[in-house]
């Protein structure tokens, strides 16, 4: 890190929020005032020089460091100001970690099915499939202007409830996103089929946005998929990816009970895509 006299830099633009996901979280911090990218200054008003007495929006040079990008990971050096003092960084840019993403890996997306109950992670390709109408304004906005807290966090939601005669008056609710299941914050598809599988409560409770709570009986619940499975001509309860051992991204110690993907931004993006200005 190399500091210099802050006094010379009399432009930049202020940093107000960094993606925890990004590379640059580690690095920048709120309040850092940015005054050059790769020795290129940076204006007050986020613009940098571009052709003859021409300005243009800060985001030109992310642009054109992508597309000169050898591989993930290269290194843009940034000028800053923090504290009064001038110094330069180094942040390693990398695909952003989007929290709802735009495509599905694999031949088909995740899903887990608990006595009729379709729970699926949010993606862009089951908004154009259930129409922005059916998903609601809400979980538009988060798919649109929230930021992923950490890898691998979902949106997930109930997607769509099988009919069926065991369970009566949940069909209402689906594109529904669930909260917590017994108390527990979910973090992902992933996390929330085995926190299922490893359940020995008597009860199943599902909670979801809106106070809206969902309560199953365990052991009916369980007698009932497969029958529910075979009437929908489903040949399993849940997806190819979710039949691996779950492990946590997080670790088991680390506190999660902040509201996941409840962080609207509308701001410009740098870095790539990881940094907030003003």
């Amino acid at each position: 890190m190399e500091t210099g006299d802050w006094r010379l830099e009399r432009k930049g633009v202020l940093v107000r929020r960094i993606e925890p996901t990004s590379d640059a979280h580690s690095v920048l911090k709120e309040g850092d005032v940015i005054v050059s990218f790769d020795d290129v200054r940076v204006g007050c008003e986020g613009t940098v020089p571009f052709r003859t007495n021409e300005r243009i929006a800060f985001h030109y040079l992310i642009s054109q460091k992508i597309l000169s990008f050898r591989f993930a990971g290269d290194v843009a050096e940034l000028g800053i100001i923090r504290a009064r003092n001038f110094m330069k960084v180094q942040v390693a840019l990398n695909p952003r970690v989007h929290l709802v993403p735009y495509h599905i890996d694999g031949d088909q997306p995740s899903y887990l099915i608990i006595a009729g109950f379709v729970f699926t992670p949010l993606s862009e390709p089951l908004i154009d499939e259930e129409c922005e109408d059916s998903i609601g304004l809400k979980l538009l906005a988060k798919a649109h202007y929230s930021l992923a807290k950490f890898k691998g966090e979902q949106i997930v939601v109930l997607s769509q409830v099988l009919a069926n005669e065991v369970y009566i008056g949940y069909e209402d609710m689906s594109n529904q996103q669930v909260l917590k299941f017994n108390g527990t914050r979910i973090k992902n598809s992933g996390h929330l089929a085995h926190l299922v599988d490893s359940c020995k409560d008597k009860y199943l409770v599902f909670e979801f946005e809106d106070n809206y709570v969902a309560v199953l009986e365990r052991e009916t619940a369980s007698a009932a998929s497969s029958s529910i499975l075979k009437v929908y001509g489903i040949p399993s309860e849940r997806s190819s990816d979710l039949l691996e051992p779950y492990v946590d991204s997080l670790g088991d110690n680390q506190a999660i009970d902040q509201d996941f993907g409840d962080s609207p931004v509308s701001n410009l993006q740098i870095g790539i895509d990881s940094l907030l200005w003003a």
